[in-house]
């Protein structure tokens, strides 16, 4: 009796994988800067060459932390707002390889949410 040798895996092609290209590395930190102005936010770069943006009422934090922020393991964005007396604040975080578009098109959105009182 003979057995027919089964191979290891699947088959498939690459049409079938539908494979993309997905973006990947820090690209321009500068996307996530020119979201900010002068008239509602305050830039500090420090002598690391970390950059910190807060908003001038102190709710808003972005940190750009370059060589990875200090006392984390890789954290290279973080943003933070303050909650309120009756509302908590949050904060996220992003890994120093993750693409400055994507973290862009966050603080994006949490600037939009934001409203003058």
């Amino acid at each position: 009796m003979t057995v027919a040798p089964v191979s290891p895996g699947f088959s498939t092609n690459v049409k079938a994988l539908r494979l993309h290209e997905w973006q990947v590395g820090p690209g321009q930190p500068t996307l996530v800067m020119d979201l900010f102005s002068a008239e509602d936010f305050h830039l500090i770069v420090d002598d690391r060459a970390d950059v910190h943006v807060s908003s001038k009422d102190g709710r808003f934090y972005l940190g750009w932390f370059p060589l990875g922020r200090p006392g984390t393991n890789g954290e290279g964005w973080k943003i933070a707002v303050t909650g309120t007396a009756k509302v908590p604040g949050y904060s996220l975080s992003f890994d120093t390889e993750t693409p400055a578009e994507i973290v862009a098109a966050t603080v994006a959105r949490v600037l939009e949410t934001s409203r003058r009182v």
